[in-house]
C-alpha cells in the first residue's frame, strides 16, 4: 500500500506563488507517470498537470503557463510550482500516479490552496 503525502499549500493573495510537494511511502516516481489533481468545493477532481517517466509534461488549459510540474527522483518527490495564482485556483490539491488515464493509488489527504482576491 502506497501512502501519498502532499504539502506546501496555504493562503496566498492573487498573483502570488506556492510550491507543492508530494512524497510517497516508497519510490514510485521513477516508475510511474505522475499527476497533480485538484478538487474545488462542489466540483469534481480534475487533473491539472502531469509528468511522464521520460520527463514530458502536460497541463490543463486553465493552468498552462502558470504551473510547472517536476520530479526529483533522488528525493522521491514530485512538486508543483504555482505562479500567478488566481482565486479560481482555490482547491484541495492531490498527487497520484497515473495509469491508463486513471489514478493508481489511494488518495492522500491533499493540501489546501486558498487564493484570495
Amino acid at each position: 500500500q502506497v501512502q501519498l503525502v502532499e504539502s506546501g499549500g496555504g493562503l496566498v493573495q492573487a498573483g502570488g506563488s506556492l510550491r507543492l510537494s508530494c512524497a510517497a511511502s516508497r519510490n514510485i516516481f521513477s516508475i510511474n507517470d505522475m499527476g497533480w489533481y485538484r478538487q474545488a468545493p462542489g466540483k469534481q477532481r480534475e487533473l491539472v498537470a502531469a509528468i511522464a517517466t521520460a520527463g514530458s509534461t502536460s497541463y490543463a488549459d486553465s493552468v498552462r503557463g502558470r504551473f510547472t510540474i517536476g520530479r526529483d527522483n533522488r528525493k522521491n518527490t514530485v512538486y508543483l510550482q504555482m505562479n500567478s495564482l488566481k482565486p479560481e485556483d482555490t482547491a484541495v490539491y492531490y498527487c497520484n500516479a497515473i495509469i491508463r488515464g486513471s489514478s493508481r493509488y489511494s488518495w492522500g489527504q491533499g493540501t489546501q490552496v486558498t487564493v484570495s482576491s
